[in-house]
């Protein structure tokens, strides 16, 4: 197995499931975390339909892989120690979920323990535009300790390609999550002085 931080990943059924397949290749390249992946079958489907992948492969770039109904899953126990948890992409149905407190399959009970044991829980949250009900619960999960991470592209960056958007979002997650990783091209250091006298003058 990997390395020794164990992190959960969660892939639900919003659009965007290159998110979590890139997330799971970069955390097994950096070789710091052992990666515990919960698929829901919606994720599967459009993970299928937007990439042509089979759960399998994708199962095949985890550690350790759970049914998404095996509530008597290890991840399901706040005594499984780990380093935190992504759902990437994450629905609006499994942040109601979560937010509400359902844990009604195995992705809502394992973000429902992080966030019980005050570990880091990190949603990027797939939808536009939002109505109330995404907005408040998306502040429910704030105020419980989550963090929402919609995958929005920095522009400032520069980025030539969906690759390099992808690439960017994965390494803020990395960094939430306290990994060393060379996902983000280029990080903000400020404007370039020469930029800076070209707008006030």
């Amino acid at each position: 197995m990997s390395g020794t931080r164990k992190v959960i990943v969660g892939i639900s059924g919003a659009s965007g499931a290159i998110l979590g397949v890139r997330l799971l290749q970069a955390l097994r390249a950096g070789g710091q975390a052992q990666t515990h992946l919960v698929v829901s079958d919606s994720g599967a489907l459009t993970a299928a339909h937007e990439l042509g992948l089979k759960r399998a492969e994708i199962e095949e770039l985890a550690d350790v892989c759970y049914k998404v109904r095996d509530i008597g899953a290890a991840i399901a126990s706040g005594s499984f120690l780990t380093a935190g948890m992504v759902v990437a992409p994450c629905s609006m149905k499994t942040l109601a979920s979560i937010a509400h407190g359902l844990a009604d399959n195995l992705i809502a009970r394992a973000a429902d323990v992080v966030l019980k044991e005050r570990r880091r829980l990190v949603l990027m949250a797939r939808e536009t535009p939002l109505n109330l009900a995404h907005l408040r619960n998306m502040c429910a999960v704030t105020e419980m300790g989550g963090i929402v991470m919609p995958p929005v592209p920095a522009f400032y960056a520069n980025p030539r390609s969906v690759d390099d958007i992808v690439d960017h979002s994965v390494g803020r997650v990395l960094d939430l999550l306290g990994f060393d990783h060379d996902r983000i091209g280029r990080r903000w250091e400020g404007l370039r002085q020469e930029r800076v006298r070209e707008c006030e003058s």
